[in-house]
């Protein structure tokens, strides 16, 4: 499973406090959860933002209509989660209910 922090940077507190939300909770996950932080401003990170907003909006719309993933945003495997800071109780929720539908334990 592959979660990933859409990241403007440190000076943005939201961003920030999102960021060490995934770090508290990630290492539960050791085997289970590769994340990454995703630096929206960055050459390859600029990308994989526009990938995520294609995503969720389409092509056209991102283009055309500069709809773009929200900014700080957790998405796991490709998929938006989180668009506001989570307590960690609920991230690790949110991730053991994937991974519980992962390995077709719920519906």
């Amino acid at each position: 499973m592959r979660l990933e922090v859409l990241y403007s940077g440190d000076h943005n507190l939201s961003c920030f406090y999102m960021a060490e939300v995934v770090k508290v909770v990630a290492p539960t996950f050791k085997d289970r959860l590769d994340w990454d932080i995703v630096y929206v401003f960055k050459k390859d990170g600029a990308r994989r933002f526009y990938d995520l907003s294609v995503s969720l909006y389409g092509d056209e719309n991102v283009r055309k209509n500069h709809c773009v993933a929200p900014v700080p945003s957790i998405f796991i495997d490709g998929r938006l989660v989180f668009d506001r800071i989570p307590m960690t109780e609920e991230l690790e929720q949110a991730i053991n209910g994937l991974i519980k539908k992962k390995d077709g334990c719920e519906p």
